[in-house]
């Protein structure tokens, strides 16, 4: 890797550690090259360009920081500044996440109902834009798209959309796996390109390999949770609750030690969502 793009993908995440965006990039392709292997063309396509559109914001978000332009946060932030005619990075992936989602369940095999459709396409991208949501420490995404994608890929369905499910969860699983040793450790993170394509193809495969019922259920929640983060910090909630603490820390590096001995605190990195 080049001097100059390795600069390019660096990033300090909350810990003041320098990791990568690499690892986003290299989950992206990994991910939409297992679906594309699997001989689902349009699934592929859909995960690309939801990784894609998560890239471009990782790379511009630092620069218009550099440049000294103000850089929208949350849903709520993209969305107010495309009301005042500016088109954030941010907003670009809040209106294309959800037109590349509708595209996978309009291609995603029968049965496919009309509102269901609709449904599905919600799931998709709520499940992308939650699991990066998710990345602000090392590994927490991935300690919640991973198990998703297990038991999404439990058994072997021989109908078409049951199948096409499974791959999706396989195509999430693998990559993640991978990249979960990076992360803990902080080599690298997912950034928005790889949480965003970990939770679509998770998405994705719970469209296909729950019932109706469920996957009602489990938009409604994943709506809950998204409404719910533009008011409450996930880090403060899991920070308060001692098993989802250990769960969180499990696997981790310690935290940075100060030289009075105390830990210090969080230091934001320039440019960085994911990780803090």
């Amino acid at each position: 890797m080049s001097c100059s793009l390795r600069d390019e993908l660096a990033r300090r995440n909350f810990a003041g550690r320098e990791v990568s965006l690499a690892e986003g990039a290299l989950v992206v392709g990994g991910v939409a090259a297992l679906t594309l292997r699997g001989g689902r063309t349009a699934d592929a396509a859909v995960l690309a360009a939801i990784g894609t559109l998560g890239l471009i914001d990782d790379l511009l978000e630092p620069r218009l920081r550099r440049a000294g332009r103000p850089v929208s946060k949350g849903l709520r932030g993209h969305l107010g500044a495309l009301r005042r005619g500016h088109l954030t990075t941010g907003a670009a992936k809040a209106l294309g996440i959800p037109l590349a989602a509708l595209g996978g369940a309009l291609a995603a095999p029968a049965p496919r109902g009309g509102p269901m459709v609709a449904a599905d396409a919600a799931l998709i991208a709520g499940a992308a834009n939650l699991a990066n949501l998710l990345d602000l420490r090392p590994g927490r995404a991935l300690k919640a798209v991973l198990p998703a994608a297990a038991l999404l890929a439990l058994g072997a369905p021989e109908a078409p959309r049951g199948a096409g499910g499974r791959g999706l969860a396989l195509a999430a699983l693998l990559p993640g796996l991978l990249a979960m040793p990076f992360d803990l450790r902080e080599r690298g993170m997912l950034g928005d390109a790889g949480a965003n394509v970990l939770g679509a193809a998770v998405g994705g495969a719970a469209t296909r390999r729950l019932p109706v019922p469920a996957r009602l259920c489990v938009l409604g929640a994943v709506v809950a949770l998204t409404l719910v983060s533009e008011r409450v910090s996930f880090s403060a909630v899991i920070a308060r609750n001692g098993p989802l603490r250990a769960l969180d820390h499990l696997g981790r590096l310690p935290a940075p030690v100060a030289a009075g001995g105390t830990e210090e605190p969080p230091v934001p990195g320039p440019g960085a969502e994911a990780h803090g």
